[in-house]
């Protein structure tokens, strides 16, 4: 019983999984998918998460830090060069010693001033190995340092600290528009391929249709010439038509194949999945304001925070040439106890103060002209910088305004390419009949049909190019239209991320 159970789920399993290789899909959950399961969007996932760890390590390097330091065993034999105070002379002795240490450190950076404020504790134990019957002699000693509090900082330094507050949250908000700037690209993408098919598929029907259209056209023909109604040549070129239309069918065949393996491969399906395409109905009007895009674009667009960063790390880094040229004061201040003792019991008793007060200076004097040379390359570097942010913010505007002027018409050739498809189509009707009952000739009928294919063509292509139009202004704006809100507003870690 068992086993038949088995089998059958096995069954079960095997006709479900065929079943899955039939898929119909419209245009809206063909970019649902790709934007889940295409390998681009697996890329921009990975891209996004790597800028976010980043962020999550600046973030972590603004909270204290503790980290604990050990030795836990150091052993040392050697010879050393040693005073003899008996015989007034130098000599040389044998000496061995076994240490052990360990600490603890707690580090806070100071942003506005740019220091490290440190608490820390030590403990070393040194155990020498030499004459014991020496009154002197001292085999263990215990070094502690139970607390030490101090600061230090560069007086007159470069602060890197309060660079990286300004630099760093526009560097993971670049970073999360960069990805939903991708994603849209995902989308246009998935809009390529699925009217690619649906091109494909419709000029598979139309080859059929046309097959079995000229079969009928010839059959009529064979009638007609037997009663002398056409000539020979007509008859001729009724035959010629089926075969061309034949050869069509295959070459269509392959075509939407072709078509249909690249779409189910960019989704991440099966290669041998069946996809059939339904193309989405006339789109709603929009009426999409340039001026309100090109506001929506400077807020959103990735690459314009790009510049944005780039500007303040140039900054920073003529910021960082100037304080080098002057002089170089550091402080190290710090308070605390300390103890030395035989036994660690009393390493911890009647400890001692510790203090700590140190200030180094460091004064150029002659360098050549490095200083004023890296100086002046700083300088530099920030001009071009300003120049490009410029440049690249001319640049999406004029793509921004000319995308909603291409969206703007599309809608428009959407409407008209409609109407030419219904025409098109009681054309050919009309003129197939006026044939067959003999009122047309055949080039009359050749010519509704080519004119028929050229409008579900051209129908196609202008549903293809308001689409990509679209999504392309959504990538440019990185603003949702339909819902009146931008897209990092939708933006979820735990729903983008998996």
């Amino acid at each position: 019983m068992r086993r038949f159970i088995i089998i059958s789920l096995c069954l079960a399993a095997a006709v479900c999984a065929g079943a899955q290789r039939k898929v119909v899909l419209d245009l809206g959950r063909t970019i649902d998918i790709a934007c889940d399961s295409s390998l681009q969007a697996f890329r921009n996932q990975n891209m996004y998460m790597s800028g976010y760890w980043e962020y999550r390590s600046f973030r972590a390097e603004r909270l204290p830090s503790l980290t604990l330091n050990l030795t836990p065993a150091s052993y040392n034999r050697y010879i050393t060069q040693r005073y003899n105070s008996e015989e007034n002379i130098d000599i040389y002795r044998a000496q061995q010693m076994y240490s052990a240490s360990g600490g603890l450190l707690v580090k806070q950076n100071f942003d506005p001033l740019g220091g490290t404020f440190y608490l820390e504790s030590n403990l070393n134990y040194l155990h020498n190995f030499g004459n014991s019957d020496s009154e002197q002699f001292t085999p263990n000693q215990f070094s502690t340092v139970p607390i030490r509090i101090g600061y230090q900082q560069s007086l007159l330094g470069f602060n890197q600290f309060r660079w990286d507050k300004r630099i760093e949250p526009i560097k993971y908000e670049k970073v999360k528009k960069e990805f939903l700037y991708n994603m849209e690209g995902v989308s246009e993408t998935a809009v390529t391929y699925f009217f690619a098919l649906a091109l494909a598929q419709a000029e598979y029907k139309l080859a059929q249709d046309n097959l079995a259209s000229s079969d009928t056209l010839c059959v009529i023909g064979e009638r007609r010439f037997k009663i002398a109604a056409i000539s020979q040549d007509e008859l001729l070129t009724l035959r010629l038509e089926r075969v061309n239309a034949q050869n069509t069918l295959e070459n269509s065949r392959i075509a939407l194949k072709r078509a249909m393996f690249s779409l189910a491969t960019y989704l991440g399906m099966e290669k041998d999945t069946e996809i059939e395409v339904k193309l989405p109905g006339i789109p709603t009007a929009r009426n999409i304001s340039a001026d309100l895009a090109l506001i929506h674009a400077k807020e959103n667009n990735p690459s314009l925070l790009e510049h944005k960063q780039k500007i303040l790390e140039a900054q920073r880094d003529v910021n960082r040439t100037k304080v080098e040229q002057r002089v170089s004061v550091n402080l190290n201040a710090s308070v605390g106890y300390n103890q030395v003792a035989d036994k660690f019991s009393q390493a911890y008793t009647d400890l001692m103060r510790q203090d700590l007060v140190s200030l180094t200076l460091s004064v150029p004097l002659v360098d050549w002209g490095v200083r004023k040379g890296r100086l002046n390359m700083a300088k530099n570097n920030l001009n071009i910088v300003e120049i490009a942010a410029k440049q690249e913010e001319v640049s999406i505007e004029e793509d921004v305004i000319m995308t909603v002027s291409d969206f703007n018409i599309q809608q428009r050739l959407v409407e008209s390419a409609t109407e030419a498809l219904d025409l098109a189509d009681m054309a050919y009707a009309k003129t197939r009949q006026r044939f067959i009952i003999g009122n047309a000739d055949l080039n009359t009928l050749t010519l509704a049909q080519n004119r028929q294919q050229t409008a579900h063509k051209n129908y196609i292509n202008s549903l293809q190019n308001y689409w990509l139009s679209y999504y392309k202004l959504r990538k440019l704006t990185l603003f949702d239209f339909d819902s009146n809100m931008p897209l990092s507003s939708k933006f979820e870690i735990s729903n983008s991320i998996h």
